[in-house]
């Protein structure tokens, strides 16, 4: 039985951070812990039109979308443990670190993202993501976000 205060599903993520197809990359999050850590799950389809041109042979998905699947789900992370205080924010990259791409992911694969918070304070969040598929980590990376308000302006957090 899934625990509803853990899940959360896309019409939930699309309420917490701004992206859309063909670019929000977490179809769900599986256990979420408020301020600590955060499971999401990407459902990889041919379907989606990076595999037109990413290697039509041999399609895989993109590294830089695995880390950008990473982010997306800290940022619901992010948003959801900060409640309304982060009402109307978007969160923004600030530098990625330590990328490993170890295994191809690649069409029908349920990638896992696993990402922990290593430091959270006001504005500025530094995490720690692991990407996986059936238990096998795929890619890894360090990164850290800052939350802006919609104008490109610091919030006060």
């Amino acid at each position: 039985m899934t625990d509803a205060k853990n899940f959360i599903d896309i019409q939930q993520i699309q309420g917490l951070i701004p992206h859309r197809y063909p670019f929000l990359l977490v179809d769900r999050i599986v256990d979420l812990k408020e301020g600590e850590s955060a499971t999401g799950l990407k459902n990889v389809s041919f379907n989606e039109p990076h595999f037109q041109g990413h290697f039509p042979q041999f399609p895989i998905m993109p590294g830089v979308l695995i880390v950008e699947a990473m982010a997306q789900t800290s940022g619901a992370l992010v948003v959801k443990t900060l409640g309304a205080k982060a009402e109307g924010k978007i969160v923004f990259f600030m530098s990625i670190d330590e990328a490993k791409f170890r295994k191809p992911v690649v069409p029908g694969d349920a990638l896992y993202i696993h990402v922990t918070v290593i430091k959270g304070r006001g504005a500025i969040w530094k995490f720690k993501g692991v990407a996986k598929v059936d238990d096998n980590v795929h890619a890894e990376a360090i990164f850290t976000a800052m939350i802006m308000n919609a104008d490109g302006s610091k919030p006060d957090l």
